[in-house]
């Protein structure tokens, strides 16, 4: 049976190795983790998420785990609203949409449909990888060795598989200039209520901080801030400062959040980056996702890209037949690059103002972002916005694409 190593565990890596389960392969994946992770932003079903899904069957298990959502609102420091956006501003295709779910309901969902054909090593990745006359020899981190027939690297924008095989991150890492920190918030009595409704609050300074709706009895918190680097990711305390200290003067909920941010177990800070490579293969390893192409959550195809992505290279893994000769391997995955590098330049094209909407650098600015959203939802501005939305695709927001109109 021709085997395949997948490393990461993440939304791209367990649809592939769900996908490759189906068409035969054996299938293991190597998660860094110590379990499936939690965390991370909301998913709307729009576009490639929908379509993906539910050639997949998992959509109707995608649908009962809906988050409901009554729009987006842009508010100052008493709650008051700038402007905003109800889920059904522009035929649903609005900034929030009316079907979004948890990263992590996506996630477990995925994860729990693969079948013994996926072995899963949780707490385990890659240290080393070498071409062989028939595969890939993988060294991984506790020790062992064994050999694949392909090996795909899913595991984020901070790829070992892409450090490994492509060279260090530097070299395709493209900072855009914005860091974020999100985590789930547990209510307590007194906690404002969302009522559907998520809410961002802007500072001059490119500060922003937002709530969402999550599960119940939960918010999904948001701090936004300038920065291009981050203190190291062991050094816990040293992020943590570096927010308390960039959000000690800012309004509204700030000071909460702060103090929930080191209470909160799926705690994850990060910085808006995208990733660009002249090829996402060589030889017998493929990357796949955030490692390969990362939009940053600034596109809002993140989650979509992950779905496609991984469809196209399974599907172009199945049409060469590559079990039964791997000498189509280098063809098919020549197939998977071609059909998903029109998508990924479509998706990391981001607008001219896209990192000064999500966090504006003044108060003049955040003001213009606010009479912005209202004016897109004018009577005058809806032929533009109709115009740009037929130009768009794979699940961007009409509010995205106005932008980039």
């Amino acid at each position: 049976m021709t085997r395949v190593l997948v490393v990461g565990g993440g939304i791209a890596g367990d649809t592939l190795a769900l996908m490759l389960e189906r068409d035969g392969w054996a299938v293991t994946v190597a998660e860094i983790a110590p379990a499936p992770r939690a965390g991370g932003q909301t998913v709307d079903l729009r576009g490639d998420c929908r379509e993906v899904l539910d050639g997949l069957g998992l959509l109707p298990a995608a649908l009962e785990c809906l988050v409901p959502q009554a729009g987006a609102a842009w508010i100052d420091a008493r709650e008051r609203r700038l402007a905003e956006m109800p889920v059904t501003a522009f035929d649903g295709r609005g900034y929030v949409s009316e079907e979004e779910l948890l990263r992590t309901d996506l996630a477990r969902i995925i994860h729990r449909a693969a079948g013994p054909g996926v072995t899963h090593r949780f707490g385990e990745t890659v240290e080393a990888l070498e071409d062989t006359p028939g595969g890939v020899r993988a060294r991984f981190r506790s020790g062992t060795t064994e050999e694949f027939d392909l090996v795909v690297g899913a595991d984020g924008a901070h790829s070992r598989v892409r450090a490994l095989r492509f060279g260090p991150e530097e070299r395709y890492r493209k900072p855009l200039g914005l860091a974020h920190a999100w985590f789930t918030l547990a209510e307590r009595p007194g906690t404002p209520r969302l009522d559907g409704w998520f809410l961002i609050y802007n500072e001059p300074g490119r500060r922003s901080v937002q709530a969402r709706p999550g599960r119940a009895g939960e918010q999904e918190v948001g701090l936004t801030f300038a920065a291009d680097s981050l203190p190291p990711r062991q050094d816990r305390e040293a992020r943590f400062a570096l927010l308390e200290r960039t959000f000690a003067d800012v309004g509204w909920r700030a000071t909460e959040f702060l103090a929930a941010a080191r209470q909160a177990e799926d705690f994850a800070l990060d910085t808006f980056d995208q990733v660009q490579m002249p090829s996402w293969r060589d030889g017998r390893v493929v990357l796949l996702g955030d490692s390969a192409w990362c939009a940053s959550p600034l596109s809002g195809l993140g989650t979509a890209l992950a779905l496609r992505g991984a469809a196209e290279l399974a599907a172009a893994l199945k049409s060469a037949d590559v079990p039964s000769d791997p000498r189509r391997l280098p063809a098919a995955l020549a197939s998977y690059e071609r059909a998903m590098r029109p998508r990924v330049t479509s998706a990391q094209q981001l607008p001219p103002g896209r990192v000064a909407s999500m966090a504006p650098a003044t108060a003049l600015g955040i003001r213009a972002n606010a009479l912005a959203m209202r004016a897109l939802q004018s009577r005058p501005l809806r032929p533009l916005v109709r115009r740009a939305m037929a130009g768009t695709e794979h699940g961007r927001s009409a509010t995205e694409a106005a932008e980039a109109a």
